[in-house]
């Protein structure tokens, strides 16, 4: 995944460069990216980076006329327009679009970071202060892990670099496992690496002659004192700030994809769609056959907005190669992301090959509308050895007892600690961008009125008042109008029903009703109960077309003799679920998951050979995915 790599010490040089060297092998996992480093020896400097060819970050090294100021960056700030005229106005001369980040810090100092808007992280380093500041964004959205020895600091965006020159880290965190299986990931600092921890959200790290000064430059607390406005003046300055934003988001060299849905908050962006020098393509990933309900409706959104759309579809590809792709996807998350998201890394290699920018309208829900999805896992406790089982109650326990902001909750909690995996692997292919972590749409969701707060009527004001043809076409949900005629309730009732039907279907089939799902099928083969809205079905995947790869990892000898697991539920584990007798899809994402991290980044780990994998030398034509589709 692209990012940065560094090292800060006052070690022979020669030992640096070769360590630096190391860790930036580690992340190079594709054939369209491009690294290079930037060192300084006499400040203790050294530092790398990885970026995807044509993206932000592509054309570092960032730097003034007089080079006493550098820039490393992993990746994107928006805003470039507004802040270029004004710094050309004062004299810079900018040699290539995003020299304004190093300019704008000539101008602002210290106060430069707070002014930085997305999902980023770097390093830069200062001659003239003979100073060096790690940072990152002010949700820790854009990650770094970071380790200290006696006599030097390593960091990087991907926890793999440090493994790969620290081998004595290579080894799990008890905490962070017990708050993995807790909860799906760990959270605030912790990571499931011994040793290894996150820099905290915001974060502006000095490091100077007094070694290193430890400090934030963003606190939520700042956004958390504003007050309420009213609904109207809500809804006003909510429209007039997400039209000025959102511009910020189709601005590239590259070709711009928007990953469509029939949900609110992509529907949000096709309203207010902007002028730009090309025309956006549409796409949205759906099942082998069936169209669900996002494929059909975003279909008629691209349609009536006069651009092409394109369905992107689970190919038999996916199950001969599950293998290889999963331990890609958890090699590149560094384990956040595991048998339930192998999908990201296939999807989105088949958008950059039509795409390399996806524009999506992912966490609008989160942030806009109190929409979450961080809830305990609750594994079942036989698959826990005791004292494992204990850790994991604690944290769980403590998660449902939260009881912060629900906007600070979203995006500076759910969004970097349970929802990180994705996005990860989504950036592994393509650039990703949302436009709901623009810090001036976050900071306006503070001030929704609180009887708005779990509220779609702001949404569906801003489809109607700048697309009104748009607002005509239903969600996924049903009518986009805050009130209907009798119909349409009942309409909007049962496809919520068979929205929740979809999820015990693909997902969460409780143990005594597994049984009888052949009958299930067989009944919607013939009537279409499930399906409208979910096209991912992991949980019988594993139990038919991957029950096969299920069986061998979890008989696996490692696997039996780890720590965390009761061998005897492991036989029950495999045998029951791939047999359908019960739902166990969590408990089998959980094991193989770890089992891959410690088989990949700790067992088998050689610094310089990512797994084999079949994704990382294609470069495939979006035909051999993708179906136009115009029939709705």
């Amino acid at each position: 995944m692209p990012g940065i790599v560094g090292i800060i010490s006052q070690a022979p040089n020669e030992n640096c460069q070769r360590l630096l060297k190391s860790m930036i092998e580690s992340m190079g996992s594709e054939q369209f990216y491009i690294s290079g480093n930037y060192c300084v020896p006499d400040m203790g400097i050294y530092v790398g980076w990885i970026a995807q060819e044509g993206s932000f970050a592509a054309s570092q090294v960032f730097a003034n006329e007089e080079h006493d100021i550098g820039l490393i960056f992993a990746g994107e700030c928006f805003g470039a327009a507004e802040i270029n005229s004004l710094l050309k106005a004062k004299g810079h001369a900018l040699k290539n679009r995003d020299d304004w980040l190093v300019h704008l810090y000539e101008e602002e100092g210290d106060k430069f970071f707070e002014k930085l808007n997305g999902l980023f992280s770097g390093l830069l380093i200062d001659k003239k202060r003979k100073t060096a500041f790690l940072f990152n964004d002010r949700y820790g959205a854009e990650r770094i892990y970071w380790h200290e020895t006696k006599d030097a600091m390593f960091f990087a965006s991907e926890a793999k670099a440090l493994l790969s020159v620290l081998p004595n880290l290579r080894s799990f965190d008890d905490e962070g496992v017990a708050q993995f299986l807790a909860l799906g990931c760990t959270i605030e600092d912790r990571t499931l690496f011994r040793g290894i921890r996150l820099l905290p959200p915001g974060s502006l790290w000095a490091f100077g002659r007094g070694g290193c000064s430890k400090s934030k430059y963003f606190s939520p607390k700042q956004w958390e004192s504003q007050g309420h406005l009213s609904a109207d003046d809500f809804q006003q300055k909510f429209e007039q700030t997400f039209r000025r934003v959102l511009p910020r988001y189709f601005e590239a060299e590259l070709r711009v994809g928007i990953s469509l849905t029939a949900g609110l908050d992509s529907r949000m962006i096709m309203a207010c769609l902007p002028e730009s020098a090309q025309r956006p393509v549409c796409y949205t990933f759906s099942g082998e056959e069936q169209n669900t309900l996002d494929s059909r409706l975003a279909a008629r959104i691209s349609e009536m907005c006069g651009l092409e759309h394109m369905i992107f579809r689970i190919g038999r590809d996916f199950f001969t190669e599950f293998a290889s792709l999963f331990d890609r996807t958890v090699y590149v998350t560094d384990g956040c992301l595991g048998t339930l998201g192998v999908h990201e890394i296939y999807f989105n290699r088949m958008a950059r090959a039509l795409a390399p920018v996806r524009l999506t309208g992912v966490f609008g829900g989160e942030i806009l509308r109190g929409v979450s999805m961080f809830k305990p896992v609750r594994l079942s406790p036989g698959l826990l050895n005791g004292e494992l089982t204990r850790s994991v109650e604690f944290f769980a326990r403590q998660r449902e007892r939260d009881t912060a902001q629900p906007v600070t909750f979203a995006a500076f909690r759910e969004i970097p600690e349970k929802r990180f995996g994705t996005p990860a692997a989504s950036r592994s292919q393509v650039c990703f961008r949302t436009p709901y972590l623009d810090n001036e749409i976050v900071a306006v969701a503070y001030q929704i009125p609180p009887n708005l707060r779990t509220s779609p009527v702001p949404a569906y004001s801003m489809v109607a008042d700048n697309n009104s043809r748009l607002g005509e076409i239903p969600t996924d949900m049903g009518p986009l109008k805050e009130t209907v005629g009798l119909g349409q309730t009942v309409k909007r009732f049962l496809l919520r029903a068979a929205f929740k039907l979809d999820y015990i279907q693909n997902e969460g089939l409780p143990h005594w009703l597994s049984r009888v799902d052949p009958l299930l099928r067989r009944l919607n083969s013939s009537s279409r109960i499930f399906g409208l809205h979910k096209f991912l079905h992991y949980r019988s995947w594993l139990q038919r077309e991957l029950a096969p790869f299920v069986n061998e990892r979890i008989h696996d000898v490692q696997i039996r003799s780890s720590p965390f697991w009761n061998p005897s539920f492991l036989d029950e584990l495999a045998d029951e679920h791939c047999r359908g007798r019960k739902n166990y899809l969590y408990e089998v994402d959980a094991v193989l998951t770890l089992e891959a991290v410690e088989r990949l980044l700790f067992r088998n780990y050689r610094p310089n050979a990512n797994p084999e994998s079949h994704i990382g030398s294609l470069t495939p034509s979006p035909q051999d995915f993708a179906d136009k589709r115009t029939d709705l």
